[in-house]
């Protein structure tokens, strides 16, 4: 996605001076929430404008600058993902090569954990899973890092290919997509699998270029997004057996970008970048096929579709919309049977990471 951001740099002058406090508020939704919701914004690759939005539509409180508000600073440079584990919400702040650390009540800074090499040179990191009392980071310079949570202190170092990005975790195996996003044109195409007690690379699992996504099915399978060159809208889908680590099947006729994974439905999209156009759908894990093709309401059209969650405990499924990467994003919540539930309009540069705050 840095091509992407390089090409609009000059075009992201004209927005670093608009403020966040005069946003439009949302109508209310067709059905109550139970939860309130914080929403992370990448903002632009060395614009250092990354942001966090609380919204609390039970009581119509939006903060679309949360971070700033509580801690009187910004929260960096790119921040690519956002996860709570426990009391805590780790932010990953790729080019800061930070991960921010807040306490998941009052949203206060709890730590910075800085993530340098023995150089002294950024690892950027960029997604975040945990195991047990560990956190561990994929990071661009090729390293994946393990934290304690307790101490908040790195523990340990390994390596993995080119250019790590999304990472899971499945039989106590980390499994890293390998995206070498830095070499384009020339993408790596592995995914590293990484024994967690050894912290040690086995293999390296061929895959399609560019991997992406990847995330474990209930019945314990790795799904990974291969996503090619992305103006060729030649992604695929892959399955690995996490027992013999081997990809057991290929979907050359699928082609999501992107996906989120509750227990054994694959929630999915494809965005071409060359077209514009998008479809959602759902894909059942057990069976291998897709479960519903257009499950939206097609009434809601999209701009540039830019990630996709699903909320188990309400049934929602919520997608950002970058709108071209240079404008103010939104975020959609649609009830389970695919009926707009409400937007939230204008919330931050490209939104990515959701976090639901319950009651």
């Amino acid at each position: 996605m840095k091509a992407i951001y390089q090409i609009i740099f000059i075009l992201t002058i004209l927005l670093t001076s608009c403020e966040m406090q005069n946003k439009p508020r949302p109508e209310q939704p067709l059905t109550p929430s139970s939860s309130r919701l914080l929403i992370l914004s990448e903002g632009l690759y060395n614009m250092n404008n990354s942001t966090l939005t609380y919204a609390d539509l039970s009581t119509n409180t939006f903060d679309y600058n949360i971070f700033n508000t509580l801690n009187h600073r910004g929260l960096g440079d790119t921040a690519n993902d956002m996860k709570r584990y426990g009391n805590k919400i780790y932010i990953v702040v790729d080019i800061s090569s930070v991960i921010e650390v807040i306490d998941a009540h009052t949203l206060l800074s709890v730590a910075q954990i800085p993530l340098q090499n023995v150089s002294g040179n950024a690892r950027q990191p960029r997604h975040i899973v945990f195991n047990g009392s560990f956190a561990y980071v994929s990071c661009f310079d090729g390293s994946i890092v393990e934290i304690d949570t307790l101490s908040l202190q790195v523990t340990r170092t390994t390596t993995a290919g080119r250019n790590p990005d999304h990472l899971t975790i499945a039989n106590n195996k980390l499994y890293v997509s390998n995206s070498g996003g830095l070499d384009y044109p020339y993408y790596d195409a592995t995914v590293s699998v990484i024994d967690i007690p050894t912290m040690t690379e086995l293999r390296q699992i061929p895959v399609g270029i560019n991997p992406g996504c990847i995330a474990t099915s209930e019945q314990g399978d790795v799904y990974v997004v291969s996503r090619g060159d992305y103006g060729l809208n030649d992604y695929s889908l892959h399955k690995i057996d996490t027992e013999i680590d081997t990809v057991i099947r290929s979907f050359y006729d699928i082609n999501p970008l992107n996906f989120d994974i509750s227990g054994n439905t694959i929630y999915m999209y494809n965005y071409n970048y060359s077209t514009s156009k998008y479809w959602v759908k759902t894909f059942d894990c057990l069976t291998d096929r897709i479960l519903q093709e257009n499950i939206l309401d097609p009434s809601v059209t999209f701009t540039t579709p830019y990630s996709i969650h699903y909320d188990a405990s309400s049934g929602e499924l919520f997608i950002t919309d970058a709108r071209s990467y240079v404008l103010f994003g939104d975020l959609y919540c649609f009830l389970p049977d695919g009926t707009l539930n409400y937007k939230l309009s204008e919330i931050g540069l490209n939104p990515s990471s959701i976090i639901f705050l319950y009651n």
